[in-house]
């Protein structure tokens, strides 16, 4: 056999031994969806107290929004979601980045706005040239039925209430941004029955055919409805109403929601 035959069949057998590009791809991205879900939620959260119910819908396999929700040492019950800049991998990996940070700062018992602030100062000692994240962290005590929150830079939250549904609180630069940013601390007192949505932009700036986002079309009048349902129920109405409102009309961006109920 000649020398060229000896390598065109070696050749032969690498290309069956070696993994495509694509099966890698596909691998890569199972486990990085497996990483991913190990990272926010595997159930609701419920007690005498409260319900919290989320909805994590990423543009791609995997993607930059992330939630999570838990149990405090003193009894309350923290919340933090966030909304990486861009989508797809790059993004979950710097999310699963803040959601580790965040995970050792809320153990330290400080505020809301403290909370923040310190993840800021964390993510820029190491910086990632165009990467930050809009981040929210709230802090509920069941005996007071007091909210407490702050916002670096995600939609307002949204609170209804036997009387109103309305906005909650103001933005701040996103986390990881700039080094100058601060945030305030809102404290909200809620009522039994009283629910309040967090979410991303995605949701917010969810399209119909006409182009009109669903935030200034029909989101409101919608959670306004769900004072008398579940948190998973005022969820899936919401999630219904999207549906219909886009008609067809492909999602852009990652959607990620919670919605927190205080029980009667």
């Amino acid at each position: 056999m000649h020398t060229i035959d000896l390598l065109a069949e070696s050749e032969s057998i690498q290309d069956l031994e070696t993994p495509s590009c694509g099966r890698i791809c596909d691998e890569y991205m199972r486990e990085a969806r497996i990483i991913q879900s190990s990272l926010i939620p595997i159930a609701p959260l419920c007690d005498y107290y409260i319900e919290i119910a989320f909805r994590f819908t990423p543009f791609f396999e995997v993607g930059g929004d992330f939630v999570d929700f838990f149990r405090l040492p003193d009894g309350l019950i923290g919340l933090y979601l966030g909304d990486v800049v861009g989508k797809g991998l790059p993004a979950t990996m710097y999310g699963a980045l803040v959601m580790g940070t965040l995970r050792g700062i809320h153990k330290t018992g400080a505020d809301t706005a403290s909370i923040l602030s310190l993840l800021n100062q964390r993510l820029l000692q190491r910086p990632l040239p165009g990467r930050f994240c809009s981040t929210l962290y709230a802090v509920f005590d069941p005996v007071t039925r007091k909210l407490a929150f702050s916002n670096a830079g995600l939609p307002f939250p949204l609170h209804a209430s036997a009387t109103t549904c309305r906005p909650l609180g103001d933005g701040g630069f996103p986390s990881g941004l700039l080094p100058i940013a601060s945030y305030d601390r809102h404290v909200v007192q809620l009522s039994p029955g009283d629910t309040v949505l967090f979410a991303t932009d995605g949701l917010y700036e969810a399209l119909n055919p006409q182009g009109i986002e669903f935030c200034s079309d029909c989101m409101s009048t919608l959670f306004a409805q769900s004072r008398s349902k579940s948190a998973a129920e005022s969820l899936d109405h919401l999630f219904d109403g999207l549906l219909a409102f886009s008609n067809g009309t492909a999602l852009h961006d990652d959607i990620t929601a919670a919605v927190l109920k205080v029980l009667p």
